[in-house]
């Protein structure tokens, strides 16, 4: 067990590395979270720091989801030889709680989507056939959001949908349970996107074509 514990504070912290804010601070100066909608994620970044420095906290939220699942999941199954899902489950959890509840900003972080999407892709190559599921789930989001341009609303159709694509596609219980508690997550730290989607005021996303 204290392998698993020592995973679990590990990827607790990695999560917990504030990228928007530390970006905000390297390349201009400012505390992201009192511009735009002073969210530490990769959309507020890309409204307030620019396309380039907005894509580069995506992909690193993304690895933040990522590495601790491959790299210390695999530590954790070699050191205990405990089950896939025993191993894995927890880290991935506790990435994404480290992106919400970061320690490096008081406890306040993200929404945890883009350190949910890199989890997902780790567990995804480990656990059969949920490949297939993490494919389904991106292709609904980018659908939603071609289709409403909000990023928001793309990210919390695609956390509902996903344990019932993981149901659908035979996935443990365990698994279901773990794809449940990330869309609670989405859920509730959308929860002021989820008012201004109702009243209609939820900004939109378009990108500018090079001139």
């Amino acid at each position: 067990m204290r392998w698993i514990l020592a995973g679990i504070i590990l990827s607790y912290l990695i999560g917990s590395i504030p990228t928007a804010f530390i970006f905000g601070r390297l390349l201009k100066g400012i505390d992201i979270r009192k511009h735009g909608s002073g969210n530490i994620g990769a959309t507020n970044a890309l409204r307030v720091l620019g396309t380039v420095p907005g894509i580069s906290v995506l992909i690193i939220d993304i690895l933040k989801g990522l590495l601790p699942v491959l790299i210390i999941g695999s530590f954790i199954l070699k050191k205990t030889g405990v089950s896939q899902e025993l191993a894995l489950i927890p880290l991935a959890i506790a990435c994404i709680c480290g992106h919400v509840w970061t320690v490096f900003l008081n406890f306040n972080g993200g929404k945890g989507i883009a350190t949910s999407l890199g989890v997902l892709i780790g567990l995804a190559f480990s656990v059969t056939g949920l490949n297939v599921v993490l494919v389904l789930v991106v292709l609904l989001w980018l659908l939603v959001f071609l289709l409403s341009r909000m990023v928001s609303l793309a990210s919390l159709i695609a956390a509902i949908c996903l344990p019932a694509t993981m149901a659908l596609f035979g996935q443990s219980h365990v698994l279901i349970l773990g794809g449940t508690l990330l869309a609670i997550f989405a859920i509730y730290r959308h929860k002021a996107n989820v008012v201004r989607i109702m009243l209609g005021t939820e900004k939109k996303i378009y990108f500018k074509k090079p001139a």
